[in-house]
């Protein structure tokens, strides 16, 4: 059966585009990381947008008042928020870094109790295999232990970087400041500066792929940080009423990491945690744990299918393949970025996907 070469070459045009938005992102990927002040300042102007454009519609006021009025609102919030979170944070770590070791210890000892409730004797394992399990484990703690040393000191090292931390701050909020007075000279300019044509054209791919990526990554970083503040909110309320809570912050930061990685999820977190404490005669934290997890599902159950459903349509096995071949390239930050690099072929292979590919060619003509 012949295949006519239209159908190749729109598969091709679709291969190419596929490979330019990869480099894209690589290209954009290693500028946010340069420009990072600029781009958290964009961020958080399409966060206070909404609030701009209320303002002038309901006081009747300029875009200019209404942006100074809102950028000192939300200043005022993120230098409140940001210098609580970097004392919170260096207390933390720092203590945190003082009882690693004792942790470490106390984990061995936790494993070796729950390893001595059974008899090894009658499961007839050879001395050997014991001591292989019994040194792997304290390898594995080993090996867990030396990266949290080494990701809590590269923490408190880039946290009192004073000078550096004060020139991103002041940059961010000035330019925060500027995008909110500007924001339509900004993209007049833009767009002044590029052919119409050309303007229309990538606008329209840009804007095809942001209903789906960026309404992906919006409904998710909502989803995350609201499970962030009510874990947050939560260990705080835990720690205030004397259970067991040391690093409320570090361990709501960490469950927000988790639950921004797709399939995972805050039980992830939180139910090995609870089991520990159990285990361990805290029973209390447990529970009160397991109560704090369920809040958080039950409000992620809820708003997740208004906010995700309509963005995303892989197969949770495409998803897990995508986090791990992310994983495999580029490390941790790999589980992230790889179910956004499958969403972004899914939406340029959308035709042929729906189709089916195979399909597609044995019926091409």
């Amino acid at each position: 059966m012949i295949i006519g070469m239209s159908y190749w070459t729109r598969v091709l045009k679709r291969f190419l585009y596929v490979i330019l938005i990869l480099i894209g992102l690589f290209l954009a990927f290693k500028l946010a990381i340069f420009y990072t002040p600029f781009l958290i300042a964009f961020i958080i102007s399409l966060i206070i947008e909404p609030a701009i454009r209320l303002i002038m519609k309901k006081l009747k006021l300029t875009r200019k008042t209404s942006s100074i009025i809102i950028f000192i609102i939300a200043s005022g919030i993120i230098i409140g928020g940001v210098t609580w979170g970097i004392v919170s944070l260096i207390a933390e770590a720092s203590n945190l870094l003082k009882d690693l070791n004792s942790y470490v210890e106390k984990a061995y000892i936790l494993f070796q109790n729950f390893t001595n409730r059974f008899d090894f004797n009658n499961t007839h394992l050879p001395n050997e295999i014991t001591s292989i399990i019994e040194n792997s484990t304290g390898d594995v703690l080993d090996s867990v232990s030396s990266w949290i040393r080494n990701f809590l000191t590269g923490l408190l090292n880039m946290i009192t970087s004073i000078p550096t931390i004060a020139i991103y701050f002041v940059v961010t909020i000035m330019a925060l400041y500027l995008i909110c007075v500007d924001k339509v000279y900004i993209l007049d300019q833009i767009e002044h500066h590029f052919p119409k044509r050309w303007v229309f054209k990538v606008g329209k791919h840009i804007k095809d792929l942001t209903q789906t990526l960026g309404g992906y990554l919006k409904a998710e970083a909502t989803l995350i940080l609201v499970s962030f503040i009510i874990s947050l909110v939560g260990l705080y309320i835990l720690k205030f009423a004397k259970f067991n809570i040391e690093f409320p912050l570090l361990m709501a930061l960490f469950i927000g990491f988790v639950d921004a990685l797709p399939i995972l999820g805050s039980g992830t977190v939180m139910i090995p945690w609870a089991i520990i404490s159990g285990l361990n005669g805290d029973l209390k934290l447990g529970i009160a744990l397991i109560i704090l997890l369920i809040i958080m599902s039950t409000v992620r159950q809820f708003l997740e299918p208004k906010l995700v459903s309509k963005h995303i349509g892989t197969h949770p096995i495409f998803t897990l393949i995508a986090m791990y071949t992310g994983f495999k390239f580029i490390g941790i930050l790999g589980m992230l970025i790889g179910p956004i690099i499958l969403i972004i072929i899914k939406n340029v292979f959308a035709t042929l996907i729906d189709e089916g590919i195979f399909k597609s060619i044995m019926d091409s003509k």
